[in-house]
């Protein structure tokens, strides 16, 4: 599927399905989403899948700023909701970001986190430790900013061997969240790159 963006058109991996359900994946950085339809629609297979290919990725036009993301990921979902008015997001690592912020904009049914930080200016800072990131940054993806007014069901899953995203930033951000709309999973012994690796990882996405 394309989306026009403004001056731009994205595209959208999908898995069509009748009726109100939906879900919206927000993957990591140059992740390839495509290869993730599968999966995700054999976790929730009663849902619609439509997976956003950032600016800049999978034939998607634009430049992968927080700006061009944020646009896309919003057009995506007024397009899906006109047809499904149950939506889940999916949202992991950088797509968590996106995730977080489309469900403060919009009815999000519920929310899903997976290795997700508070700020990408945590997992810069820790990845660049002598350099002053936090005032680099141009894209800074601040979850916090938009946790608190998120009014869905959250479901955070973290990697406990997660060599990227420090616990201390999950954590943090798990706490942004108004009280009692968290659960909070440590998945073990696993990586930021292999957690969807693990037995029952894809279960675990839709799970009670």
């Amino acid at each position: 599927m394309t989306l026009p963006v403004e001056t731009a058109t994205v595209h959208v991996s999908t898995r069509p399905h009748a009726g109100p359900a939906a879900l919206i994946y927000f993957g990591g950085n140059a992740e390839d989403v495509s290869q993730d339809i599968p999966d995700l629609a054999d976790a929730f297979p009663d849902r619609a899948i439509y997976a956003l290919h950032y600016p800049g990725y999978g034939g998607s036009a634009g430049s992968p700023s927080q700006k061009a993301i944020f646009a896309a990921s919003l057009a995506l979902f007024d397009r899906v909701h006109v047809e499904h008015q149950n939506v889940v997001a999916v949202g992991r690592s950088l797509g968590s970001g996106v995730a977080v912020w489309i469900a403060s904009q919009r009815p999000i049914a519920r929310l899903i986190l997976v290795t997700p930080f508070d700020s990408l200016a945590d997992v810069a800072s820790e990845q660049y430790r002598f350099l002053p990131v936090r005032w680099l940054l141009r894209d800074k993806f601040e979850s916090w900013r938009y946790a608190p007014t998120v009014k869905a069901q959250t479901r955070i899953i973290v990697a406990e061997n997660d060599e990227l995203v420090p616990r201390f930033s999950s954590d943090r951000l798990r706490s942004r969240f108004q009280e009692g709309l968290v659960s909070y999973i440590v998945v073990p012994s696993v990586g930021h790159n292999t957690i969807q690796d693990s037995p029952g990882y894809w279960a675990l996405l839709n799970a009670d």
